[in-house]
């Protein structure tokens, strides 16, 4: 597509774009500034996100996209309760790590038996139902969504690289299914990813400083 064809596309799209869509894009950015953050209301304002996107994304033939919202809604349950989970000082069980080179194989690990799920999966239903999907993007896109949620929910700073990943592959496959307002949203969160990166890294850093005090 030429940059006049991307450019009427994004106009005409956005136009159409319905009242829920700029909600769960405003609670989608929302629940990112409070993860940057390390703050809890990270999840409540993330279900808003997820489960509207649980509707677009089917409705878009985004069947990946769709698993990976029903996956962060039951995710951000789970990590709401982990987050606030306390030891018998009152104070958080969890804080901000890095991984070991074995946790990395592991999520590696992950990463790879979901893309091939999702692949394999989303190959199946563009064959059977839905002419409209794009497995191998779709399926990149849900795999390392996924692998980013279950790191988050364990505050590893290296979600933030994997959410990275899935923001770069997200921009493009809004746009071709002409949720180009969604396609935008992705785009800032891919911006707010590398500035959350920055900002765990520097309270890791600074926690491990202070406990060598």
């Amino acid at each position: 597509m030429s940059f006049t064809e991307i450019l009427q596309q994004f106009l005409q799209d956005i136009t159409n774009t319905r009242w829920f869509e700029y909600l769960a894009v405003f609670s989608g950015i929302v629940s990112v500034w409070y993860s940057r953050k390390e703050n809890v209301l990270v999840y409540p304002t993330g279900l808003v996100n997820t489960i509207i996107y649980i509707y677009i994304s089917f409705n878009g033939h985004l069947l990946g996209e769709a698993t990976v919202n029903f996956y962060y809604t039951i995710m951000s349950i789970l990590g709401w309760y982990m987050w606030t989970k306390k030891d018998n000082t009152n104070k958080p069980v969890l804080h901000i790590t890095t991984s070991t080179t074995k946790e990395w194989l592991s999520h590696v690990s992950f990463f790879i038996l979901f893309y091939v799920t999702f692949f394999t999966a989303l190959t199946y239903f563009k064959k059977m139902f839905f002419d409209g999907v794009i497995p191998w993007a779709d399926a990149f896109a849900s795999a390392t969504a996924f692998t980013g949620m279950w790191l988050m929910t364990k505050k590893k700073v290296e979600s933030w690289y994997w959410w990275i990943a899935t923001n770069i592959a997200s921009i493009p496959l809004y746009f071709v299914k002409h949720y180009v307002f969604t396609s935008v949203y992705y785009l800032v969160l891919l911006i707010m990813a590398v500035f959350g990166l920055f900002s765990w890294l520097k309270k890791y850093n600074t926690a491990k400083i202070a406990a060598t005090l």
